[in-house]
């Protein structure tokens, strides 16, 4: 169908020129209150910065101005790449299909281990030079061939307007979007930023509080407060990723306890995966991830009754893949980004004993592999 058919809404948030040199438009945001002492709150995530005008909140691209919080990274991108889906990673969200990716610059944590420090850290506007509008997005994301659109490198939360837009002009054209994020926002503003999305990958990053407190320097009940919104008040596909790291989330009793609280909670289809962690950033005097501590965690995932539970960031065949859960056929084989076996049918079924597979399904899946290929938009 073409754009002359199916016109891009229209765009949910007005921008303005750049009140100050080296940023994007500025657009107003909805969710901030007016404090008695004169302070304005921004209320997007559960940091709740109170700003004094011209100041910004810990993600660096929401600031006061004017008495109002405003966005300032609107239409700007640190790049775009063309990765495979299984990459956010999303396992059951068409498979195989190539998503357009991009970020912004900034985040709304603070981990140790960031392994995007140099977009989600920044503070320089000049690293976040391409500029894209929502329509162009779309349509760039149409004309490559992307099924989705992806939020992801820094958190999708702290540029809500932005991704809104895009989410808006996606669906217009057919175009899937997916967020790629920690689940650190607000009540408030939840419903808001998910209105739109498809499918979401909630990285889940360990399962105590002192950890969230200490080594992302926010909290962990917001996140389980998203987890749990997404499951019983969307049709959201979304998957959970946890990066396991040697000595601050690894044990054993604690992924136990994280996988029981899934699965009482979310219910066993929901996938989750275990990432190998790699020294970076602030957390440099930590090892790799053994590959025996992700086959654990996995094992500890299916005893707690988790129906699809996969390592990450390495070579695993075995455990990358994906199994019927009643007859035990590979029907997706998966080695990091790459599929080989596939034994569903178009509904997402066993071809062998016709047990359903949890997910979003479109027939087989594509051939784009494990490649990244980064793509300059018209």
């Amino acid at each position: 169908m073409s754009a002359a058919e199916n016109p891009a809404p229209p765009m949910l948030h007005e921008t303005r020129p750049p009140a100050i040199r080296g940023r994007g438009p500025i657009v107003p945001t909805e969710h901030w209150s007016m404090l008695n002492d004169g302070r304005v709150q921004c209320e997007m995530c559960p940091r709740l910065c109170k700003l004094r005008e011209g100041a910004r909140g810990l993600c660096f691209v929401r600031a006061r101005e004017n008495d109002r919080i405003v966005l300032t990274t609107y239409g700007r991108s640190s790049g775009f790449c063309i990765d495979p889906i299984e990459k956010k990673p999303l396992n059951h969200f068409l498979p195989g299909t190539p998503v357009l990716s991009f970020g912004t610059a900034g985040c709304n944590l603070a981990c140790n281990f960031c392994q995007n420090h140099d977009i989600s850290k920044s503070r320089d506007m000049d690293l976040v030079q391409a500029e894209a509008q929502p329509e162009t997005i779309a349509r760039e994301a149409e004309r490559l061939g992307c099924r989705s659109v992806a939020f992801t490198y820094n958190d999708p939360v702290i540029f809500h307007e932005y991704a809104a837009d895009i989410a808006a002009a996606c669906r217009a054209r057919g175009v899937k979007t997916v967020a790629v994020t920690a689940g650190y926002v607000t009540e408030r503003a939840r419903a808001d930023f998910f209105r739109g999305i498809d499918a979401a990958n909630v990285d889940l990053k360990a399962f105590t509080e002192d950890f969230y407190r200490t080594v992302t320097k926010g909290h962990l009940q917001p996140v389980l407060d998203t987890l749990l919104y997404l499951k019983h008040e969307t049709d959201i596909w979304f998957e959970i990723t946890t990066l396991v790291i040697p000595g601050e989330n690894d044990s054993e009793r604690e992924i136990d306890t994280m996988c029981a609280w899934v699965v009482e909670n979310l219910g066993t289809d929901v996938p989750m995966h275990f990432s190998a962690f790699h020294p970076d950033y602030r957390m440099l005097d930590k090892p790799r991830t053994p590959a025996d501590t992700l086959a654990m965690a996995r094992q500890v995932a299916m005893r707690n009754g988790v129906r699809y539970a996969y390592t990450g960031n390495v070579h695993d065949l075995g455990r990358q893949s994906t199994y019927c859960h009643v007859c035990g056929t590979r029907t997706i084989g998966r080695d990091w980004y790459e599929l080989s076996d596939w034994r569903l049918d178009e509904r997402g079924a066993c071809t062998v004993c016709g047990t359903r597979t949890a997910g979003v399904f479109d027939g087989p899946p594509g051939d784009w592999g494990r490649k990244r290929r980064p793509v300059r938009l018209r």
